[in-house]
């Protein structure tokens, strides 16, 4: 598949035209600053590519959102079409290129199986208030997204990359979640604790439905022990 779709630039928040190219034999999307361009500006193996629909974020019907690890940190790339077809078309046919991906690398394994590994949706994002490692740190307000294992924050929902991962492993191994701040932090209305074994996240909610739904999926992430497929 071989096409334009406006792409949000890392640097200003301005979308462009860019050229994005899908080889099911080369298993990678690729996509070039300029069409006449023979060097892609960035090339994303099929592997690491998730994709999920964002028309509210980025306040366009059309919009994708598409996710991949570069250098060990996530990077978030926003794209839309003005025609629907075409970014449904984009999206099917990463999954069709995935799908094809893990039958060859997984030749006895069922489709129906494979399936549930070709895209994901969030399980949930929202703006959070977030201290600092230090009883006396202020809140601040950032964008979390719970991928999977990955809890992510942002400063701004739209960010190319986020301000910091944190990697929810299993209870079992010292991750857990718990209503309330840690002793000696300012108690914020609708609080709760991450704990995992490198630090403790003291945030907080604007309401307690927000804060019961937050404690709720990340007990849920923890509570399922670790598969070769997870990683921190």
């Amino acid at each position: 598949m071989d096409g334009v779709l406006n792409k949000r630039g890392k640097e200003d928040g301005r979308f462009y035209p860019r050229r994005f190219v899908l080889r099911e034999g080369e298993a990678c999307l690729k996509y070039y600053v300029k069409e006449s361009h023979k060097e892609p500006k960035a090339t994303i193996h099929i592997s690491e590519l998730n994709a999920v629909f964002c028309p509210d974020k980025i306040g366009n019907k059309h919009g994708l959102h598409l996710t991949y690890v570069k250098d060990g940190s996530t990077r978030n790339i926003f794209v839309y079409s003005e025609d629907g077809k075409t970014i449904v078309d984009w999206y099917n046919a990463m999954r069709s290129v995935k799908l094809h991906h893990l039958q060859v690398a997984f030749p006895g394994a069922k489709e129906e199986e494979l399936v549930q590994h070709l895209t994901r949706d969030f399980l949930k994002e929202g703006w959070l208030w977030k201290s600092g490692p230090r009883p006396t740190d202020q809140h601040r307000r950032r964008w979390f997204t719970l991928d999977d294992r990955k809890f992510m924050y942002l400063e701004d929902p739209l960010d190319a990359y986020p301000k910091g991962e944190i990697f929810l492993g299993y209870h079992g191994e010292g991750y857990t979640v718990r209503p309330g701040a840690l002793p000696g932090f300012k108690e914020q209305p609708f609080s709760f604790t991450v704990v995992t074994p490198s630090r403790k996240f003291v945030l907080a909610s604007e309401t307690e439905k927000d804060r019961s739904e937050w404690i709720s999926l990340l007990s849920k992430v923890m509570e399922r022990p670790l598969n070769p497929h997870d990683s921190n």
